[in-house]
């Protein structure tokens, strides 16, 4: 990995050069396998996923889940097989299809690497070649025009009339103006920067020649990739709400059937297998069985009413998350230039405080 501290908007052509230690003419052979064995592949990584058979059992181990499971055992063992059988299989249909939409939505977030180019011209040893993109290394001598995608983040050298569509990282659909001038203001972000071009973003006009700073999962693109993957995998307002039910009616439908229990061999004197198989039917009778696959239901088809608005919701419980927001804090780039959100006034219940910083 390259120097993150290194500020490359700030350094002048020739002391990219000296810093990467590459040259106008491009690198060495040499030294290019040198590098790839050090930096390694240009590729953007996949955290390690979890196997299809996890992901799918997963689905049948929720509190709710397993009170169904018991709860059709429970059903058996009291002698009605056919209701037993009919929550297992609810159980299972549930688990399916929860299975089948999340891993739709698994396969289409890979395509975020589609958006990263096969082939890259570079100049080595002064000779200009076509490379595939996932070989290149930091140092490397990058040339782009209008219409390609940039394979790396870069350190613009030389260029003509440049402009780089930066949607993909930035979400402004214009075109930036690009140049090889110094950038001598340092609270200028490495984003805001007119002489750096990042992976992933596409050349809208113009040409220029650039130094490879920044390959893989270092590039700004490779970070936005590393924080999808990264995101910690918290229950949603309604799982927990749905664990909370599923505890109360468990302890609830318990302390009903043991209740029964004793009552009807105590005071009713009715002998105790039939006494037991009365309060497993009380049991039973408590058990929600349609409320896993009513919710499932009504988040697959929100998931379906928000993928016809381009939207992509990976997991279930994901849209009833977003039901539950009030406010949503966003930046539109170009407009809001600070690179940053502060909160300037609080209202509670008793008063508004105004903060200043």
């Amino acid at each position: 990995m390259t120097d993150p501290s290194v500020n490359y908007q700030g350094l002048t052509p020739e002391e990219v050069y000296q810093t990467l230690a590459t040259r106008q003419s491009g690198l060495y052979n040499e030294e290019v396998a040198k590098r790839q064995t050090q930096f390694g592949k240009n590729l953007l990584e996949s955290k390690k996923q979890e196997s299809k058979w996890l992901r799918f059992l997963k689905n049948f181990t929720s509190l709710m889940a397993i009170l169904l499971w018991i709860g059709g055992l429970v059903a058996i063992l009291s002698g009605t097989v056919e209701l037993g059988i009919a929550i297992w299989l609810v159980n299972v249909i549930n688990g399916v299809f929860s299975f089948i939409q999340e891993n739709r939505a698994q396969k289409a977030t890979e395509a975020l690497k589609n958006m990263l180019p096969s082939y890259a011209r570079v100049v080595r040893d002064g000779i200009e070649q076509k490379i595939l993109a996932e070989d290149l290394v930091p140092g490397d001598i990058l040339l782009i025009e209008e219409g390609d995608k940039i394979s790396a983040d870069a350190r613009i050298i030389l260029s003509t009339d440049l402009q780089v569509n930066q949607s993909a990282l930035t979400g402004e659909s214009n075109p930036v103006r690009k140049n090889a001038r110094l950038v001598t203001d340092s609270d200028v972000t490495a984003l805001e920067a007119d002489n750096l071009v990042f992976a992933g973003t596409t050349v809208a006009n113009g040409s220029a020649r650039v130094v490879v700073t920044e390959i893989a999962m270092q590039t700004e693109f490779g970070k936005i990739a590393n924080l999808t993957q990264t995101v910690a995998d918290e229950k949603s307002p309604l799982q927990k709400e749905v664990d909370r039910l599923t505890k109360q009616i468990s302890v609830i439908a318990l302390s009903v059937g043991i209740f029964f229990l004793m009552a009807s061999v105590f005071f009713v004197k009715e002998p105790p297998v039939r006494a037991f198989i009365f309060s497993l039917g009380m049991i039973v009778a408590f058990i929600p069985e349609g409320l896993l696959p009513t919710i499932t239901l009504s988040l697959a088809m929100a998931v379906q009413r928000m993928a016809r608005q381009n939207a992509l919701v990976k997991k279930l419980s994901s849209v009833e998350t977003l039901g539950e927001t009030s406010v949503i804090c966003s930046d539109k780039t170009g407009t809001l230039t600070k690179n940053e959100m502060t909160v300037h006034n609080l209202w509670t219940t008793k008063k508004e405080y105004k903060l200043t910083g």
